[in-house]
């Protein structure tokens, strides 16, 4: 079967977040079991996300793919559905009707103009494919999507890859316990929750470390709240980086957080569990069907520090249980790897 992909998601991880790195790996996977992909990326670019958005999707209603079947990521495609003469699959990737709700003002009018757009590929898909049951919901909810039309297939991780990578990885020497955090800074993933938590396990934890990986929107305000909290000595923003220093960190780490109130799936938690790490989390959204509370980890309330702070605690106190927790990680990562995965795509998106 010959895939056409769809998506004005930028195609780097620095911009194009989880979604990129999801697309990409499904791509790689696909092509490994002898599928074809051909992607149509976003090319013009005008620095107005929702406009460029709008602008792709009437080229793409002018286009041909010389393909099987069509899958548009999120909202992309829902111009070209209309006149299709393939079948069409959406692929939500994360649910933008739900995104928007932990957004403000010009931000969250723009994704409510998305939203709209996305519901309109939902309806004219053959099939809809997400990435959790939480996402299912949503979709049943906010789009009024038939369960029928429904299917759910997990985010994938090319295990091969970051094993090598993590085989690889520079030690350094350890100056004291260490938290990793890696995500794009959208207000929904709550990263001064865990720079409050920061505040309160240094004062039990002296050598605590706290490492901060990515960018985005809230780069800017987290830096000043880092700063009015003193935590120069504790907590470390350390921008994007590469794939290779990114294996690094996880490698080095000897725990992973992020504290994120809305998630469709987490690719980092997939990446973080393959590494090794036991992970504090919260309990919402789709986080509890990807990091098994008390298994891999520890899930607590959201938007609380003094919990986050206390789950971070148990774990890099307990040697035997931050063991315990990193192998039942290992094991669950494997449950997501690449070439499974694509299978269940495939499967999924097979056509009556």
């Amino acid at each position: 079967m010959r895939f056409a992909f769809f998506t004005s998601t930028p195609l780097t991880p620095t911009e194009g977040s989880g979604t990129f790195v999801g697309i990409r790996e499904l791509e790689r996977a696909l092509v490994e079991l002898g599928h074809p992909v051909e992607i149509h990326p976003l090319r013009f670019r005008s620095g107005f996300h929702t406009l460029d958005r709008w602008l792709y999707n009437a080229g793409l209603a002018l286009a041909a793919p010389t393909a099987d079947l069509a899958v548009g990521f999120d909202l992309d495609g829902f111009l070209w559905a209309r006149r299709r003469r393939i079948p069409f699959i959406a692929s939500l990737k994360g649910i933008i009707a739900d995104e928007l709700l932990n957004e403000r003002g010009l931000v969250r009018g723009l994704l409510s103009i998305q939203a709209g757009w996305e519901r309109q590929n939902v309806a004219r898909a053959d099939r809809v494919v997400v990435t959790s049951r939480y996402c299912a919901d949503v979709v049943m909810r906010a789009y009024g999507a038939p369960s029928r039309k429904i299917s759910i297939v997990p985010e994938l991780i090319d295990l091969a890859d970051w094993e090598a990578r993590f085989a690889q990885a520079r030690r350094r020497p350890a100056e004291g316990p260490t938290v990793l955090c890696v995500a794009r800074m959208y207000p929904r993933k709550r990263i001064e929750d865990l720079l409050a938590a920061a505040v309160i396990l240094r004062h039990r934890l002296p050598y605590v470390q706290v490492r901060i990986v990515g960018s985005g929107p809230e780069h800017r305000r987290l830096l000043r709240l880092h700063g009015e909290l003193g935590l120069s000595a504790a907590v470390h923003f350390l921008g994007e980086v590469s794939r290779t220093r990114l294996a690094e960190e996880y490698a080095n780490a000897d725990c992973f957080c992020l504290p994120s109130l809305q998630e469709g799936f987490g690719i980092v938690f997939l990446e973080a569990m393959a590494a090794g790490l036991p992970v504090v989390a919260c309990r919402a959204a789709a986080v509890p069907e990807v990091v098994p509370d008390g298994v891999t980890g520890l899930l607590v309330e959201p938007r609380s520090p003094e919990r986050l702070t206390g789950a971070l605690e148990e774990i890099l106190t307990d040697s035997a249980r931050r063991k315990e927790y990193g192998e039942a990680a290992r094991r669950r990562a494997l449950e997501f790897s690449s070439p499974r995965v694509a299978r269940q795509f495939l499967e999924a998106v097979r056509l009556p």
